[in-house]
């Protein structure tokens, strides 16, 4: 028996962004471009469209976990001493900070002797990063989400659950809610 599976258009999902990956790695190539420096300005075309995004899923962090309490900061495109590009953005509050835990952190890296960009979190790693619209770098947002979520859960394990400061403020209710 065969079975027909319908196709659908996924350009602008996580599905196709690892469609583009495999077929960058298939094609020897990134979003077209092949030299490095033709890579370069890609990335950071790219990184100019998932700033938004990026940003979005720290504030998210910082206003229902952090309870606003913390500082977003954004890097800009810089070359590490390896000759690496990235570009960060980057959550820190007091806690977090007293006890010398690196920040929520995600990070797009295109490392010097990678085929092509990845996403990665300050203590998580490596996801694809083929970005070359606005649609594609929003679809991004629930992969930039779950960087922030898994960096913050990290933490957590690195300290414990009194870094992030909602989860002191929130006190049960008879196992069934939480009230503030």
């Amino acid at each position: 028996m065969t079975v027909s599976i319908p196709r659908v258009d996924d350009s602008a999902t996580h599905i196709g962004a690892l469609r583009r990956h495999f077929a960058d790695l298939r094609d020897s190539n990134h979003g077209g471009a092949t030299s490095r420096p033709e890579k370069e300005r890609l990335f950071r075309d790219t990184t100019e469209l998932l700033a938004p995004y990026s940003l979005q899923a720290l504030e998210e962090i910082n206003d229902g976990l952090l309870l606003g309490q913390g500082t977003i900061a954004d890097s800009g495109v810089v070359r590490d001493q390896e000759l690496s590009l990235l570009r960060s953005w980057t959550l820190n509050w007091n806690e977090q900070k007293e006890l010398n835990l690196p920040p929520i952190t995600l990070l797009a890296y295109y490392g010097v002797g990678f085929h092509h960009p990845h996403l990665r979190g300050g203590t998580v790693r490596e996801w694809p990063l083929n970005v070359f619209t606005d649609e594609q770098a929003k679809a991004e947002l629930p992969v930039l989400r779950a960087i922030a979520e898994a960096e913050l859960h990290n933490l957590v394990f690195y300290a414990d659950y009194r870094i992030v400061p909602a989860t002191s403020a929130i006190q049960p209710l008879h196992g069934t809610g939480f009230i503030r």
